[in-house]
């Protein structure tokens, strides 16, 4: 049976997952609705200037790229 002491660290423990769980799951919603943005932007891009389309989305693929490198930076 656990002592008082970790009962207590265990609450707090499992009332910080529940907040980073709540935290992820507004970051979840949010992210859907930009991407559906992003999506929009995309079609508008490719509709009028495909040519300058394809040349932007490189440059941000490129970027995300760099940004994964460095969040991957993090997991070490």
């Amino acid at each position: 049976m656990c002592s008082k002491n970790e009962q207590v660290l265990n609450f707090m423990k499992n009332k910080k997952i529940k907040s980073y769980l709540k935290i992820i799951r507004q970051i979840e919603k949010v992210r859907a609705k930009n991407n559906k943005n992003w999506m929009d932007l995309y079609r508008l891009a490719f509709a009028a200037e495909p040519a300058k389309a394809v040349k932007i989305v490189k440059k941000i693929l490129l970027k995300d790229q760099s940004i994964t490198k460095l969040a991957q930076k993090l997991l070490k």
